[in-house]
């Protein structure tokens, strides 16, 4: 069993950053794949990053590589990302997921609630 609870989100302008962070209860966070995702209003949930268990793998979605870096701390339970360059198309919740396979692609077992990001033009 995984808790998962995201934070980090606000509203900034084009051009910001902001760094979303997960944090994760449970003994085992060290052993799953981490993805975060986004919902943008009126659309569907979209993959944005994933990270390997280890950290040594990652994968971005082409609407955020170069702008956003996925990372994570298994000391401190909690997965990260860094937003940069933020646009107003990045408006949306941001959702972090973990799964319990290598892959970074759904089905994810735990879902967290969610941050809003807001980006003004």
């Amino acid at each position: 069993q995984l808790s998962l609870v995201e934070s980090g989100g606000g509203l900034v302008q084009a051009g910001g950053s902001l760094r979303l962070s997960c944090a994760a209860s449970g003994r085992t966070f060290g052993s799953y794949t981490m993805g975060w995702f986004r919902r943008a209003p009126g659309q569907e949930r979209e993959f944005t990053a994933g990270i390997s268990y280890n950290g040594a793998k990652t994968h971005y979605a082409d609407s955020v590589k170069g702008r956003f870096t996925i990372s994570r701390d298994n000391a401190k339970n909690t997965v990260y990302l860094q937003m940069n360059s933020l646009k107003p198309e990045d408006t949306a919740v941001y959702y972090c997921a973990a799964n319990q396979t290598p892959r970074v692609a759904e089905p994810y077992d735990y879902w967290g609630q969610g941050t809003r990001v807001t980006v003004s033009s």
